[in-house]
């Protein structure tokens, strides 16, 4: 997959946030997953929205039954490591550290994520 596949409108990273969080289903099935916070969204957008997924190779569909059921390929994991990338890629100029410093300077941690920065930095110091 070419990096510039891993290019997501905003819609089409809910659903598949949608099959990540629920798991494999159906078009309704994916739809009783959406966000609550977005607005309804017809069958037939949601429908729209898992073929174009398909197309681009982010999802795969079971045609085998009446009701078809769709199933992320792609790991959330994955999309993450490949946006973060061309991100950083666009944004840094390639520099992760820059990236990092600037996350941290201007985003509030919780003490968890302030310890588990710290174990991570005193691993790489070691």
């Amino acid at each position: 997959m070419a990096e510039n596949e891993y290019e997501l409108g905003a819609a089409e990273l809910d659903v598949l946030r949608a099959l990540w969080d629920g798991g494999p289903g159906t078009v309704r099935e994916v739809m009783s997953h959406l966000p609550a916070r977005r607005r309804k969204v017809a069958y037939t957008t949601v429908q729209t929205l898992l073929n174009r997924l398909e197309q681009k190779g982010y999802v795969k569909c079971d045609k085998t039954d009446l009701a078809h059921v769709f199933r992320a390929k792609l790991t959330r994991e994955r999309v993450q490591r490949a946006r973060l990338k061309t991100m950083v890629g666009q944004l840094y100029d390639g520099a992760v550290g820059a990236m990092a410093l600037h996350l941290v300077k201007t985003q509030k941690l919780n003490r968890e994520e302030l310890a588990e920065l710290q174990k991570l930095i005193d691993e790489l110091d070691e």
